[in-house]
């Protein structure tokens, strides 16, 4: 056999103003854009990543595979028409040379400037050149489920984890069942709904209630046979689209019966609980405040409004202060992106004295938010070339490349500044400069749930800090006007 396998990955955030160009689909391996043919399976085979399992199931059938492109980005605004049509004219161009399946590593919230649904244009773009092609599709938890997407797919499985440490075993999933279609032992027939639900991300993780008990169904579903794949999606909601959502997707064996009664279960468990996917914001001061009482480190401040992995800049200056200003010491902060403050204490060098603007130089329009920069002083305490392997249950195995990063003490504040944006969700951030984490009493991450796999295990405790930026949990803040509605908490009203 013949398998043709892809990624192409970006969560856009509407409200984000960072370009997503072709260029930024190289986040992992530090290249500029995506990785072709030969060099895919150089960079993710082995990797905890759904497309390293296609390799594995490829490798056990003996199958041929080939890798037109892969490629992910981070989060931002959206993905340029250019890189969109590079994605699908790569993978339309290796359907049309023949195959028998089609892998496919996508994340399942990609907009682009002139497609609320770049998934969904993907797959009916390759059903148009090979209309009875097997296609099986990983998605991200975030995805915002569409028509487009399942009309054109096989099968689909979603992550079942967030922070995601489950995406090797949804590869799995999908191409197991695809797999299993091929040798004509099933039929998948893919069942699914979508909730009017703008779910806020610090409220819809499967590891806590209220999703928990919807997810839980879904798995036993699945592993008691009783449907080929359920999976459902919290959605992403920093998104203005009519596609999103809560959804449910569930792949049986034929039409109907049980496949479509569990997604109306799922459905059903999701809506009567949607009161508790909306978050309590509490001030950013407060937070601050409280977690300067708490005794024993290392302690989690969680700034999830300038979140990187959602779209935010990585430079939003304002939770810093205030935990400057609060007289909080031992305190070691997550990457700032800033290349040229790097520049300067580069320039600086290590062990030198400095005072430089830190942060605050990116506007953020869509909410009315400008930059603030951050005048700091403090010796530079480490320079780095930014580079680190993931050992976290995360992205296991992963290169990650930071570009050039420095550490500026402060003075019982070490802040870490680098040339690319990254949600820190491996301890290598902190220890390839040098940092302990384990060592010091706070550490100041950007970032919602994703920190947890590898912070969670070390925390004595987590305060979440609501710094401003457009990842922000305050959706009053944010201009929407392609959303369907009504749609809650936006319509207290909204129906199902």
């Amino acid at each position: 056999m013949k398998f043709v396998v892809a990624m192409m990955k970006h969560e856009t955030n509407s409200f984000s103003p960072l370009p997503t160009p072709l260029s930024s689909f190289g986040r992992t391996g530090g290249h500029d854009g995506p990785l072709y043919g030969s060099h895919v399976a150089e960079v993710y085979e082995g990797t905890n990543n759904p497309i390293a399992a296609y390799f594995d199931l490829a490798r056990e059938e003996g199958a041929e595979v080939v890798t037109p492109v892969a490629g992910e980005a981070w989060p931002g605004g959206p993905v340029s028409d250019d890189a969109h049509e590079t994605f699908v004219q790569a993978i339309c161009d290796a359907v049309t040379q023949g195959c028998d399946a089609l892998l496919l590593d996508l994340h399942g919230a990609m907009v682009t400037e002139s497609f609320d649904d770049g998934e969904g244009e993907l797959l009916k773009r390759i059903r148009a050149v090979a209309p009875d092609l097997p296609i099986a599709v990983a998605l991200d938890f975030h995805t915002n489920m569409s028509a487009a997407t399942v009309e054109n797919a096989t099968v689909i499985t979603g992550y079942r984890t967030y922070p995601h440490i489950d995406m090797h075993e949804t590869g799995l999933r999908a191409g197991r069942t695809l797999l299993r279609a091929l040798k004509g032992e099933i039929m998948p027939v893919i069942q699914w709904g979508s909730l009017p639900l703008l779910t806020h991300m610090l409220c819809q993780t499967p590891s806590r209630q209220p999703m928990k008990d919807v997810m839980d169904m879904a798995i036993a579903a699945e592993a008691q046979g009783r449907v080929l794949n359920a999976s459902v999606f919290g959605g992403f909601p920093l998104a203005d689209h009519p596609h999103v959502g809560v959804s449910a997707v569930v792949v049986g064996n034929g039409e109907g019966g049980p496949a479509n009664d569990l997604k109306e279960a799922l459905l059903e468990l999701a809506w009567d609980r949607r009161a508790d996917f909306v978050y309590a914001l509490e001030p950013m001061e407060v937070s601050i405040a409280r977690a300067k009482s708490l005794d024993d480190g290392p302690i989690v401040l969680v700034e999830h409004g300038d979140n990187c992995g959602a779209g935010g800049n990585q430079d939003v200056m304002a939770a810093i202060e205030e935990i400057m200003r609060q007289g909080l010491t031992d305190v070691a902060v997550s990457p700032v992106w800033d290349p040229a403050a790097v520049a300067q204490m580069i320039d600086a060098g290590k062990g030198n004295e400095i005072t430089l603007d830190i942060g605050g130089k990116t506007d953020m329009p869509a909410i009315n938010l400008k930059g603030q920069p951050l005048t700091l002083s403090g010796h530079v305490q480490e320079i780095t070339d930014g580079r680190f392997a993931v050992t976290g249950p995360m992205m296991t195995g992963m290169q990650i490349n930071l570009g050039r990063t420095a550490v500026l003490d402060c003075g019982g504040v070490e802040i870490m500044v680098s040339e690319e944006r990254m949600e820190p969700f491996d301890l290598g951030v902190f220890r390839h400069a040098g940092i302990e984490p384990t060592e010091r009493k706070y550490l100041v991450v950007k970032s919602r749930q994703h920190f947890r796999a590898a912070f969670e295990p070390i925390a004595k405790h987590i305060v979440e800090v609501a710094g401003p930026g457009v990842c922000s949990s305050d959706y009053d803040l944010f201009p929407f006007e392609k959303l369907r509605r009504p749609i809650y908490p936006l319509d207290p009203d909204a129906a199902r």
